[in-house]
Order: C-alpha cells, then structure tokens, then sequence
C-alpha cells in the first residue's frame, strides 16, 4: 500500500483515551436521539477534540458535500481517496476537482498490488469470482493501513443508504482500525447532500445525475432505478451489500 504523502503527525493518545473521548462524544452530540447535533456541530467537535492533524475524511469522490463541510470547520484536512485501480473516469475527474477547488489535503491511497498484479495472483476479474476478498484487499487493508496515523476520521454514512446503516451513530470508536469514527451526515437524505453541494458548490460526480446515487468500483456499480434503495447498484445480483470498510 503506497500513498502521495503521509499524515502530519504521529498519534499521541492511547486507544483508551480515544475510546473515552468517543463514548464521551456520543453523549454529548445526542447521537441516535431526538436531540442530535447538526453536521456543523459536528465538525466543530472534532476540531476542539481533535485538531486537523489528527483527522482524516474517506472520500469516495460520489460527491465532496463532506470534505467541504469538514473543511469549513478544519481547513486544510486530510482527504483519503482510495484509489482501487477500478474506478470510473468521472470518479478521477471529481477527485482533481476537488483537490483544486477545496481547502483539503488529497491522499491517494493505493492497495499493495496493481490490478495487472493481482490479476496474475488471483486471476482476472477476482471482483466477479470473490468480491469480499477483492474489497478486502483494495480497500479496507489499505485504508487500515492508513487509518493509522490519525486520531478520528470522517465518514460519509448515512442512515438511508441501507438497512445495514439505519442505526448509524454520529460518533463511535471504530475497534478494528482503533480510531474514533465520525459520521456527520447520518441524518441526512440523499436530497439534503445534493442540496448541500448544490448551496455550497462542492462537486459531484456526473454520474449522480445518470442514475448513480451510490458510486464505487466501475465492474461493481451498476445505474439504480428511481425509488430503490440507494446502495440497490452496488454489486448488483448478489447478496454482498457493503465493502467491509464500515462493518
């Protein structure tokens, strides 16, 4: 696993502390009660709790509604796209748009392997033949790689994507990558984080408006029909519903 540039510095807290920092937040932000904090207030959170150098945010590149809102209150922040060698073009194209246009910091996260190397490991088109493993080998390992040099980091999940994600809170502690874990816009709809972008111009993916409201790896994403699930598209006709990253 490679990335462009490495996080700014080393972790300082025991995963005790963190883990005490996370049970403390979701008190405090009321997560999964009727009294939750916004996404702003969120953010604002982390930023006295954490800092930017200690913070990250996973960008899929389907949109940068989150990396623009965290960026409003932590400029500057790390972004981590994880580059699977399987995106689509457009995926690329908003990842450059939001390196020019956003005040983040872009970390291009690349698993140990090329596709060529893979392939030649595995066979050709292990994302048909063994998706889990796919996935686990080009995005949750290299994430976890990188996820180590950060106190918290910021996910996108939200509570309508998926029956796997209704009970999404605002702020846990991430045990396998042993991090705080943030996910701001888990109340939102899909229509708040395209009226989010839309208000605040952050880019989207062109895909979104062919039918793509959940945006992964070209050979697994597939165009979603109007009122089905979100996440319906993603590796359609079989019975693997998330990538792993947030199980």
């Amino acid at each position: 696993m490679t990335v462009s540039l490495a996080p700014r510095v080393p972790v300082k807290r025991t995963r005790e502390e963190l883990k005490a920092i996370a049970e403390r937040g979701a008190v405090e932000l009321g997560s999964l009660t009727d009294h939750e904090a916004t996404p702003a207030e969120v953010v604002a959170w982390v930023a006295e709790n954490f800092g930017v150098d200690a913070a990250a945010v996973a960008c899929s590149m389907a949109d940068a509604a989150l990396p623009h809102l965290v960026a409003e209150g932590l400029p500057g922040v790390d972004v981590l796209f994880l580059d699977t060698g399987y995106h689509f073009a457009e995926t690329y194209s908003t990842r450059d748009e939001v390196e020019r246009v956003l005040d983040v910091r872009i970390i291009d996260i690349t698993p140990e392997q090329t596709v060529a190397e893979q392939d030649a490991e595995f066979g050709a088109k292990l994302f048909e033949r063994d998706p889990a493993l796919c996935c686990a080998r080009r995005k949750v390992a290299p994430l976890q790689e990188a996820l180590g040099g950060y106190e918290v980091w910021f996910t996108g999940v939200r509570r309508d994507e998926a029956p796997t994600r209704t009970n999404t809170p605002l702020v846990t502690w991430d045990e396998r990558n042993g991090l705080v874990k943030v996910n701001p816009v888990a109340s939102w709809s899909f229509d708040d984080l395209l009226g989010y972008a839309a208000e605040h111009k952050a880019p989207v993916n062109l895909l979104v408006n062919f039918g793509y409201p959940s945006i992964g790896c070209e050979p697994c994403t597939k165009p979603v029909a109007a009122g089905e699930d979100p996440r319906s598209g993603r590796w359609a006709g079989s019975s693997k519903t998330e990538c792993g990253l947030h199980v």
